[in-house]
């Protein structure tokens, strides 16, 4: 019995000892993790990249320089346009001309592919010969239709987005801000493409470029009309002195009164635009429910005529 019971008590002085330091371990931990949230802790390179997930330490940069070497292959042709174009769409993905090159070629080189295991065996030769250059070209083109839509697309976010910009601009400067500050205080109020095209236009002028240089290069990367026209008044209020706040206000209007007309615009081409699907759709719906029972009795009196 009384061996029983120190075995007893070893044991639970035991789970005892094991409670207490589990419980010290669990408070040091938290401890460190409180500590590392207001400490900078140094970590190394290696251990800096291990944190990025697997998508981005390999698959992109894998992706990436597949495009790159079969861009190389691909046509040289136009390079300055599609640069261009790559700017004006915003840059998506940080492509850049040779990478959209390799991506044209990659959809046109897998949607052949595809094709070749569809028909292949299941046609003539020159039929699926033929379709696998159809895809070809298709995979081809489906890219420069992709950058076409994603300009078209930031031009109307920034088109859309430049009135309330102007009108919070001018207002910043009839308060007494610095344009450059008013500029800084508008692109922190929003997260848009107009905003991000603040904000470089702010980093490029603490780089040492001068406002006009900079201003002129958002013109370049806009490429909407409103947005050249806002960049001139400002350059030529700069250079001749007059007040800031006056050519801001004139635009912030004339902005105002052109997104009315656009406005008004598209409400008379609304109409137009629904004469297609009320002809191919609506009226023969309509057709059938109005003439559908009448038809059997054509028919018949059609039947009885004849016989």
């Amino acid at each position: 019995m009384v061996d029983i019971l120190i075995i007893a008590g070893i044991v639970a002085v035991g789970a005892a000892l094991i409670i207490v330091a589990v419980r010290q371990m669990n408070q040091s931990q938290a401890i460190s993790k409180r500590l590392d949230q207001y400490t900078d802790v140094s970590l190394s390179l290696e251990e800096l990249e291990l944190q990025q997930p697997f998508r981005e330490r390999v698959l992109i940069p894998m992706f990436r320089a597949l495009l790159n070497t079969l861009g190389r292959f691909g046509l040289k042709q136009n390079q300055e346009r599609l640069r261009m174009n790559l700017q004006l769409a915003g840059n998506p993905g940080n492509i850049s001309p040779t990478m959209f090159i390799g991506l044209r070629m990659t959809l046109a080189i897998a949607l052949m592919i595809l094709v070749m295991f569809l028909v292949i065996g299941r046609m003539p030769f020159m039929q699926a010969l033929m379709g696998m250059l159809i895809a070809a070209a298709i995979g081809y083109i489906l890219p420069g239709i992709w950058l076409d839509r994603k300009i078209k697309e930031r031009k109307k976010n920034i088109l859309k987005a430049l009135p309330d910009a102007l009108d919070l601009l001018c207002i910043s400067v009839e308060a007494g801000l610095a344009f450059d500050l008013a500029l800084q205080r508008v692109a922190q109020k929003w997260d848009n493409e107009l905003s991000r095209e603040f904000q470089r236009v702010l980093q490029d002028i603490r780089l040492g470029r001068t406002r006009r240089e900079a201003l002129r290069d958002l013109s370049a990367r806009t490429g909407v009309d409103d947005v050249q026209t806002f960049v001139s008044a400002v350059i030529q209020a700069d250079q001749l002195g007059v007040s800031m706040s006056k050519i801001l206000r004139i635009q912030s209007d004339q902005l105002r009164v052109r997104r009315r007309q656009r406005a008004e615009e598209a409400a008379q081409k609304a109409p137009v635009k629904m004469l297609i699907p009320m002809v191919f759709l609506i009226f023969p719906a309509l057709f059938v429910v109005i003439l559908g029972p009448a038809v059997p009795r054509i028919m018949s009196a059609l039947g009885a005529m004849g016989g």
